[in-house]
């Protein structure tokens, strides 16, 4: 295929529209069900780098979960607990401890489930039939995958009544070396990054504690290659092997770290008895359920709990998670990762860094304040590497 005529383009105005190589060589993609869209094909060229950066990295397979460009979270294949499984909902699928590409696929969907609503996702291996069962069950635009198993590509082929996005990707394409985009009618034209993210980026740690757990190296590799396909400005916290909180396109550093704080919180709160034993009506779908409890967790719009409300969600009315109870949970909370695209300005992302549990640190360096920032590390005796290398995307 030389071409793919897209219905528009990022908008309906913006027609027409269509994909296509530069250099007139076919596509290196299959689309196997659906009709694409122009941010689709965004999504879904970014997400694929993504999991096949990682999965080179790490060994393993690995998730990410896609909106607008940016990552909702990304993760590799290791085991979720029950509580976990729970938190995910998905300690109803059988099989899944059985599949590491189902288990990414678990963590990557299940730690930011409003920002996946609706997502696109992107595996590193074949799909395989449990992989499909949890993709098919959730609101997702479509996926990206080097192939499908028979039976999860059938699966998959029911979505939106036959409509869902399904794209096979060649695995072994190479992009051209010279990337090229137009804005305002004017070509802009770089070297592809191709700077590869691996455990000798985390050699020069610049903090007194130089004692880095290969699965804090682990988790900073995870959260360095979510940024190099986050729209910048951007901070990714990880645990576990999994992005726990992205905050990605602020013009802030503070304002990604407190974002991405906020959302590596929420996650961990998703754990909290009280949040896993909601007694949801049994009729409430997966994301009324999502939306109710960043309401219960954060107290947003609408208090879950207040009378004449609660009765829309729950068999009875929940104790409300107090302020005291969320405090004293995330402080048990350490050993959490963050990466940052570019190097902290301010001392105070690391402050806000720690309130959130993180002990290590990778960013590239480079600020005048360094000597401010390595200080504040120190003082709680957390271990920061400089990676000398920015991670912006645009």
């Amino acid at each position: 295929m030389k071409e793919f005529e897209l219905k528009y383009g990022c908008n309906p105005n913006q027609k027409p529209s269509r994909i296509y190589m530069h250099d007139g060589s076919d596509l290196p993609i299959e689309i196997l069900s659906g009709k694409p869209g122009f941010i689709n094909f965004l999504d879904a060229f970014n997400s694929w780098q993504l999991v096949k950066e990682l999965k080179a990295a790490l060994g393993l397979p690995a998730v990410t979960s896609f909106k607008h460009v940016s990552p909702t979270s990304a993760a590799v294949g290791i085991p979720l607990s029950d509580k976990l499984k729970k938190a995910c909902f998905v300690d109803d699928i059988e099989g899944l401890d059985e599949s590491p590409l189902a288990c990414a696929y678990a963590r990557a969907r299940g730690t930011d489930r409003m920002c996946s609503f609706g997502d696109w996702v992107a595996l590193s291996d074949v799909c395989d039939v449990t992989t499909a069962k949890m993709i098919q069950r959730e609101v997702s635009d479509g996926v990206i995958a080097p192939g499908y198993e028979p039976e999860a590509l059938e699966i998959l082929k029911t979505k939106r009544k036959g409509n869902y996005n399904i794209v096979k990707i060649d695995p072994d394409f190479v992009p051209a070396e010279q990337e090229r985009k137009q804005v305002f009618g004017i070509t802009f034209e770089q070297g592809r990054n191709n700077f590869e993210i691996n455990h000798a980026l985390l050699q020069n740690i610049v903090t007194e504690n130089k004692n880095l757990p290969e699965s804090a190296a682990r988790d900073l590799i995870v959260a360095l290659i979510t940024l190099k396909y986050t729209q910048s400005n951007s901070v990714c916290f990880a645990v576990d092997g999994q992005a726990i909180g992205v905050g990605a396109g602020q013009q802030s550093r503070i304002h990604c770290t407190r974002l991405a704080g906020t959302k590596a919180d929420t996650w961990f709160l998703r754990q909290h008895d009280k949040v896993l034993n909601l007694p949801f009506l049994p009729t409430l779908g997966r994301p009324e359920r999502d939306n109710v409890i960043d309401g219960y967790i954060n107290k947003n719009e609408e208090d879950v709990c207040a009378d004449g409300i609660w009765q829309k969600y729950f068999t009875e009315q929940p104790a409300p998670l107090t302020d005291e109870e969320a405090k004293a949970y995330l402080a048990s909370i350490r050993g959490v990762a963050l990466g940052s695209d570019a190097f902290f300005p301010f001392d105070d992302n690391i402050e806000r860094a720690w309130r959130s549990g993180v002990d290590y640190i990778a960013e590239p360096g480079g600020s005048i304040r360094d000597g401010i920032v390595i200080d504040r590390c120190n003082y709680h005796n957390m271990v920061m590497a400089f990676t000398g290398m920015r991670l912006f995307h645009h």
